[in-house]
C-alpha cells in the first residue's frame, strides 16, 4: 500500500496574507506554535513561506539598526510580501511519501506546503509530521 501526502500532511494550515505585516506573523507563530507560515495572496493561492529563520533574521536586523524600543513600530511596517520566501518547493496531496520524505532527508527542509492543481494551499507537510509517523510505528 502507498502511503500519500495527504495521509500524513496537516490540513487547511493556518496562512498568512502577503498583504499582512511581520508583526502579525510574529504573532501567529507564538499564538499557535509554530515556525513555518504559508503566505497566500487574496485567492488562496500560494505565493511565499515565512519561516521561523526568516523572523529571527529580520528581528535580528531591526534590533542591530535601531533599537529594541523601536521593534515593533518597525514589525508595523514591515509587509510580510517582502520578507517571505518565494524560492520553495511544494508538493501535492497525492504524491508518494517516500518520495517526500527522501527530498525531505536531501534537502533539509522543515516544511513543505501541500497545493492542489491550482496551487491553493491545501495542507503542509513538516518533519514533525515524520517525526511523529516515527514515533507512531516504533511504539
Amino acid at each position: 500500500m502507498t502511503h500519500l501526502v495527504s495521509d500524513l500532511m496537516t490540513p487547511d494550515p493556518f496562512a498568512i496574507s502577503a498583504q499582512n505585516t511581520l508583526h502579525d506573523a510574529h504573532n501567529l507563530m507564538k499564538e499557535k506554535n509554530v515556525r513555518h507560515i504559508p503566505v497566500i495572496n487574496e485567492h488562496g493561492g500560494l505565493v511565499g513561506m515565512l519561516t521561523q529563520k526568516i523572523m529571527i533574521a529580520q528581528v535580528m536586523n531591526i534590533m542591530a539598526n535601531y533599537s529594541a524600543s523601536a521593534l515593533e513600530r518597525k514589525e508595523k511596517q514591515t509587509k510580510v510580501v517582502d520578507i517571505m520566501a518565494t524560492d520553495f518547493t511544494s508538493i501535492s496531496p497525492e504524491q508518494p511519501l517516500h518520495e517526500v520524505a527522501k527530498f525531505f532527508v536531501e534537502n533539509r527542509h522543515g516544511c513543505m506546503p501541500v497545493v492542489d492543481k491550482d496551487n491553493n494551499l491545501v495542507g503542509i507537510l513538516t518533519s514533525s509530521d515524520f517525526v511523529r509517523l516515527a514515533a507512531a510505528l516504533l511504539s
